[in-house]
């Protein structure tokens, strides 16, 4: 799979940069260390995470609910929750924001890993594929998909990895990479999220 895209949203500096270390570790990309709302809604508009880490309690408060909520209502990507806290209370504080999970600190970095690979799987297989049409995505963008890169970012679409793509298709590892460079420049994007969230707009169009 493309290296998956990671914002940590942590009030707890030194907490923050110990995730930051774990992920870097095994490969995952943190593209920003947020420690308060505002930094949070700040990075989420100039970048598109595949996936966000949210400390519930950030200082004081819940504001982690509070960018859990935009997160759902203005960017359409996954979201887990860090928590020092797993009370009933809580749980039922946060359950309408529907994350794809919860990490209760402190935690194993294998849990955190599997949970993060979990999550992102199940949100993007949940993206259906029926409603894609290559002539509504060709429409709307200059240089057009071929029905090749069409059928990649289907699979894309459903988060299936790049070797999973590969296999399904019976090519190289380095064709498909090729095919999904093609399709992130003609979409003008640089990340699956992006390319699904783009894809959601031509289609809404």
């Amino acid at each position: 799979m493309s290296v998956i895209n990671i914002l940590v949203v942590e009030d707890d500096p030194i907490i923050a940069e110990d995730i930051k270390e774990a992920l870097t570790n095994v490969n995952y990309n943190v593209v920003g260390l947020a420690y308060n709302k505002i930094d949070a809604l700040s990075f989420l508009k100039s970048l598109t995470p595949d996936i966000v880490l949210i400390d519930i309690n950030l200082g004081d408060n819940l504001d982690g609910i509070l960018i859990a909520e935009t997160i759902n209502s203005e960017y359409e990507i996954p979201f887990l929750y860090l928590t020092s806290y797993s009370n009933k209370e809580i749980l039922d504080k946060v359950k309408h924001t529907l994350p794809m999970g919860y990490i209760v600190k402190p935690f194993e970095e294998a849990d955190l890993f599997a949970a993060i690979e979990i999550a992102v799987s199940n949100f993007y297989k949940f993206n259906k594929t029926d409603s894609l049409q290559i002539e509504l995505i060709n429409k709307s963008i200059p240089n057009k998909l071929t029905m090749k890169e069409f059928d990649v970012l289907k699979d894309i679409y459903q988060g299936k990895t790049s070797n999973q793509i590969a296999d399904d298709h019976f090519v190289s590892i380095n064709t498909i990479k090729t095919h999904i460079k093609n399709i992130y420049e003609k979409l003008d994007v640089h990340s699956r999220s992006e390319a699904i969230v783009k894809t959601r707009k031509l289609l809404s169009y």
